[in-house]
C-alpha cells in the first residue's frame, strides 16, 4: 500500500494499492464522467489490460478509506523516467479533490525510487480540467508530444512544493 497521508475534501484517506484478485473486478468497473470519453477510456478495464499484457504499466486501484474510487499506473520509461498513466476517477467520486490527492501521493513515492530523475505525464490538450491540476502541482509542459498529448513532467525535488 502507498499512503502518503493525504485525505480527499470529504475527510477520507486516499492510498494506492496493488491490483489482485480481492479488488480487480471493482477497480475494471470504474467510469468516468460521459463528457470525458474524448480523453479517457470508457472503463478502467482498459488500463488493466495494458498493465497485463504490456511491460510498461502498473495498474494500482486508488481507494478512498476501503472504497475503490479510482485506477492509476506508473511506469519506468528506458531512458530512466518515472510515469504516472491512466488515472480514472470514477465519475460519482469526482470533484471531490482524488485526482489531486492521487497525483501528490503518486509523485512522492515515484520520487522516493531511486534513480528518478523527472517524474512525467501526458494529456490531451483540449483536458484542461488535467492541465489545470497538474500544473497547479508544479508539472510543467516539455514541449514534446507523445502521438497527440502533451508531456508534462516535474522534478522530483519539486514535489509538495505547491
Amino acid at each position: 500500500m502507498i499512503d502518503h497521508g493525504f485525505l480527499d475534501r470529504p475527510g477520507r484517506r486516499v492510498t494506492l494499492r496493488e491490483v489482485g484478485d480481492e479488488n480487480w473486478r471493482e477497480v475494471a468497473d470504474i467510469v468516468p464522467l460521459d463528457d470525458q470519453r474524448s480523453h479517457a477510456p470508457a472503463m478502467a478495464a482498459r488500463y488493466l489490460l495494458l498493465s497485463m499484457h504490456e511491460d510498461t504499466w502498473n495498474s494500482l486501484a486508488v481507494y478512498a478509506d476501503d472504497a475503490v474510487v479510482g485506477h492509476v499506473m506508473w511506469g519506468l520509461d528506458e531512458d530512466g523516467s518515472h510515469w504516472i498513466g491512466g488515472m480514472l476517477i470514477d465519475g460519482a467520486e469526482q470533484g471531490k479533490g482524488l485526482g489531486r490527492a492521487v497525483l501528490l501521493t503518486m509523485s512522492g513515492w515515484l520520487a522516493a525510487q531511486e534513480g528518478c530523475w523527472t517524474i512525467r505525464l501526458a494529456y490531451q490538450p483540449a483536458n484542461t480540467v488535467a492541465e489545470r491540476l497538474y500544473t497547479s502541482l508544479g508539472f510543467v509542459p516539455t514541449g514534446a508530444l507523445d502521438g497527440d498529448e502533451v508531456i508534462a513532467e516535474l522534478a522530483p525535488s519539486q514535489v509538495g512544493h505547491r
